[in-house]
């Protein structure tokens, strides 16, 4: 069992085109697949299935043990996981230690000083609020370009990458090419922001 620490947050982000990370006091969280061998692939979550299931797990397990996760993973991915909607979200680790007890198991809590304690909703006033969100829509905002800029920048007819954002996908090359072109803009940035200070630097001293 690991260290609980209740001011500590579960943290959840899927990037634009769908890698997903999840971090708890701000490290990288263990799948545990090696004891819960549901996704290999990793974690996933608005949903029940393997993936969503190996993240129930692992939450369950940062904070309790093997036995209270593998007993409580299925309600646990359903209650919880499945209302995580969205590319970002976090959750106390006080919030999860709440829904175990509310489930009967006895699990000793440390107490923390009032000052300390997330101001949280309890979890049955939580609401989901699905928003069906469209990647080439969210690529285009992040680059702030509009969808023609993006074809041109791909070499793909305006068309391909229309037909893209009605699917709400994007083939494998095209993430490619995206991901490539997004890299090179924070190569650039790193670039020029070195060049202004060279040019701030040589001006200070003439």
């Amino acid at each position: 069992m690991s260290i609980i620490r209740n001011n500590h947050v579960f943290k959840g982000h899927k990037t634009l085109l769908g890698h997903k990370f999840v971090t708890y006091g701000e490290l990288e969280l263990p799948t545990r697949y090696e004891i819960y061998p549901q996704s290999e692939s990793g974690f996933d979550w608005g949903y029940t299935g393997s993936a969503a299931k190996q993240l129930a797990f692992a939450m369950l397990y940062q904070i309790s043990d093997e036995k209270v996760a593998k007993e409580n993973v299925v309600e646990f991915a359903s209650d919880i996981v499945k209302q995580l909607n969205g590319r970002d979200w976090v959750l106390s680790a006080s919030e999860v230690l709440r829904w175990i007890q509310e489930k009967g198991t006895k699990i000793e809590v440390p107490q923390v000083a009032p000052q300390q304690k997330p101001k949280t909703r309890p979890l049955k006033q939580r609401k989901s609020t699905r928003v069906k969100q469209n990647v080439i829509k969210d690529i285009c905002n992040e680059l702030n370009i509009t969808q023609k800029q993006l074809a041109k920048i791909l070499e793909v007819p305006e068309g391909t990458v229309s037909s893209w954002a009605v699917k709400n996908e994007i083939p494998r090359l095209g993430k490619k090419a995206i991901e490539f072109y997004m890299q090179n803009q924070k190569n650039q940035k790193i670039v020029d922001s070195y060049q202004n200070f060279l040019a701030l630097m040589k001006n200070t001293h003439s």
